[in-house]
């Protein structure tokens, strides 16, 4: 499949400051020479900041790395996880379209992203809000069908519960994610029936969904102050540098 870059473009790009600190870390991993090692995921954390990755993101980040502009190109296009076009400002829905869900309704809820969000994937809803894409596996078959909502992954869906999810993030809400269903994470539907002994003291929700509520940015768009930064590498080159 061809990708190229969205005709219409922004006229800059910059790191926020916090951003740009966490970039420059990243780069430190890899010994002189091979900073390109470090494109993928600044590349990443440009989508991160913006929602997708714009030309003069790619340029910004080539030139960090000491890169040529077509090799950055050539990584973005190559992999579909970096979007190449403006997402909805709220929330960018991937529906998972192979098999596993696929059998289990995931055309039903293309469906509803259509009525709601656009006709076309990639099409941006009309407030602005919201985009949607279909997407190849994203390994939560257990749990199909489901659609994975900016860094979360929301399962267990049918037609009405996803219509429902778009309805809360259109008000400012954050829908707690994992599967919707009632279920805790990918046991049988009826409940454990084996290793029953670890229910006792369970965190309300699994570990993926828990940890979502405590940071609260399943749709968040990432500055770089939402954690410190953490170089442990850096501390050890120093005790090596020592020794």
């Amino acid at each position: 499949m061809l990708r190229r870059l969205h005709p219409d473009q922004p006229d800059t790009f910059a790191f926020a400051p916090a951003n740009q600190a966490w970039a420059e870390a990243q780069i430190t991993k890899f010994p002189e020479g091979r900073q390109a090692s470090a494109v993928i995921p600044l590349l990443w954390r440009a989508q991160e900041q913006e929602g997708w990755l714009s030309r003069p993101a790619l340029e910004c980040v080539a030139k960090m790395l000491g890169m040529a502009y077509i090799r950055v190109l050539e990584v973005a296009t190559f992999y579909f996880m970096f979007q190449l076009q403006p997402v909805g400002k709220i929330a960018h829905f991937q529906v998972c379209g192979t098999t596993s869900c696929l059998i289990c309704g995931a055309e039903d809820l293309i469906s509803v992203c259509q009525d709601k969000i656009a006709p076309m994937p990639h099409g941006i809803s009309q407030n602005g809000k919201f985009s949607w894409e279909e997407v190849e596996c994203l390994g939560a078959c257990a749990n199909a069908p489901m659609v994975q909502i900016g860094k979360d992954y929301y399962e267990d869906l049918t037609a009405k519960k996803l219509a429902d999810l778009i309805d809360e993030f259109d008000n400012g809400k954050i829908p707690i994610p994992g599967p919707q269903n009632g279920r805790y994470a990918a046991e049988p539907e009826g409940g454990l029936t084996s290793l029953k002994e670890y229910e006792t003291g369970a965190l309300a929700y699994n570990a993926s969904a828990q940890t979502a509520v405590d940071l609260q940015d399943t749709v968040k768009r990432i500055d770089g102050t939402e954690v410190p930064l953490f170089t442990p590498w850096l501390s050890n080159t120093k005790k090596s540098e020592k020794a």
